[in-house]
């Protein structure tokens, strides 16, 4: 092994870890609530940094052969993956001075990292599990709803089923073609034997339940809605990023066949039909961003029936406008006395007479989120419709294409109580943080970014 090779391809992890021990030395020896965000905001700016430079590099390291692999577009992820962390880690201020939240965080990213460059099943399921893990006590943290407690017992729950399911495909994969290498699920796909089959079956379900697919879907929404805010812009963009990411390196670009093909066409647009459906009578803002990432996961997953060399791109930039307009709504979301108050959409209604700024910031959210052109979200639905239809799966994206306009409805609901309804003066609102706008602003200047020069960005995946 080249050590010099193996710190220049790891450097984004190294630099997180380092991240880490730094804000557990601070929680050690000091009583006071400072120096925990600033270590982890540059922590992780010079993580997505490092990212970038190996990204721009245009090499391909492989330091473990056969376990950790880092090419250009991999880096690039990474690094859109880090720099969407700097959002959420400004949002958390209000909700976290200090404490066990920012380790926590950091730990959840190195496994995000760790699972896109993994090349073994190995390294996936030690990535899924650092990434998950921290999850489940974040979920609890804040602890502001009774509810908080069940929202992370049913997350820990189902998550360690899919985790176990995950260990167990990855076995029968094995004992199957005898390597736990990710090209292994090609050969898997290839073969019709039952212990292949099985495997399949095991590892595919897994990732769906990770990323809350129907019917494994339960979970998602009452941990989204019982996690503060900060935690629920982490699970519903970074979180479902890493099991793609995941998703993206066992399959490849393999080709898929019935009945997988089947599988990877209904149950995503079942996800987009009854995700969108169940959104539309939420009466909170968390509950309804849970149903929709339902849908946006079927999005995403549909993706994976595209052909093999435009996945990555598609999913990467789906990812890159879905998480930024997801987390520039949380952010500029107004402060309230309590927890539930904070989550009605009742209480938007009228906001922009109050706080044309934050109205202005959720509504152009909205919009991107509904794939509203010109907004990154209508680009990155072009996208994965495009692939599938190139592959030759032209009703299953006519079906997508059709399922998505239910989504238009909800969103544009949120719009029409912030700039159509009278003002609701709820008591004990008050405007978002100055770091929750800026946090908002960041998100919006990589939102314009992308959605005026796509075509940079894809180029750089």
């Amino acid at each position: 092994m080249n050590a010099s090779l193996a710190f220049t391809a790891l450097l984004p992890e190294h630099i997180l870890l380092a991240g880490i021990v730094a804000l557990l030395v601070i929680e050690i020896v000091s009583d006071e609530a400072k120096g925990e965000l600033p270590v982890a905001i540059i922590s992780v700016a010079f993580a997505a940094i490092a990212a970038a430079g190996l990204a721009s590099g245009g090499n391909t390291l492989e330091p473990f052969p056969g376990q950790f692999i880092l090419t250009p577009g991999i880096a690039a992820a990474k690094a859109v993956v880090l720099a969407l962390a700097i959002p959420v880690l400004l949002v958390s201020r209000g909700d976290f001075p200090r404490g066990p939240y920012y380790p926590l965080l950091l730990s959840s990213l190195y496994g995000i990292c760790l699972v896109a460059s993994s090349s073994s099943f190995l390294t996936m399921f030690l990535g899924i599990e650092i990434m998950s893990v921290p999850v489940y006590v974040l979920v609890l943290l804040a602890y502001r709803r009774p509810e908080s407690a069940e929202a992370a017992l049913k997350y820990l729950v189902l998550s360690g089923t899919a985790s176990a399911m995950f260990l167990m495909g990855a076995s029968l994969i094995f004992g199957s073609t005898g390597s736990l290498s990710v090209g292994a699920f090609a050969q898997a796909l290839a073969s019709n034997t039952l212990l292949s089959q099985s495997a399949l079956v095991m590892v595919v379900s897994a990732f769906f339940l990770k990323a809350a697919i129907v019917p494994f879907h339960g979970w998602a929404p009452d941990a989204y809605e019982a996690a503060s805010v900060p935690v629920t812009a982490y699970m519903a963009t970074l979180v479902k990023a890493g099991v793609l990411f995941a998703a993206l390196r066992v399959f490849g670009e393999a080709g898929l066949a019935q009945p997988l093909a089947g599988i990877l066409a209904f149950l995503p647009i079942a996800s987009i039909v009854w995700g969108n459906l169940a959104a539309m009578r939420q009466a909170g803002l968390r509950r309804m961003i849970a149903y929709s990432s339902i849908a946006h996961a079927g999005y995403l997953f549909l993706a994976l029936l595209g052909e093999g060399p435009g996945r990555f791109e598609a999913v990467a930039f789906y990812l890159a406008a879905y998480g930024a307009t997801n987390i520039l709504a949380f952010a500029a979301l107004p402060n309230a006395k309590d927890d539930e108050s904070r989550d009605r959409l009742e209480d938007l209604k009228g906001l922009f007479h109050r706080a044309p700024l934050a109205a202005i910031l959720i509504g152009i959210a909205m919009l991107s989120l509904a794939g509203i052109p010109p907004f990154p979200g209508f680009a990155g639905k072009f996208l994965i419709f495009k692939n599938v239809m190139a592959a030759g799966h032209v009703w299953i994206a006519v079906a997508g294409l059709v399922a998505s306009y239910l989504g238009i409805y909800f969103y544009l609901r949120v719009i029409q109580f912030m700039f159509m309804a009278p003002d609701a003066q709820p008591a004990g609102h008050r405007p978002a943080s100055g770091m929750a706008i800026g946090a908002g602003l960041l998100c919006l200047a990589f939102t314009v970014a992308i959605a005026v020069a796509p075509g940079w960005f894809l180029a750089r995946l």
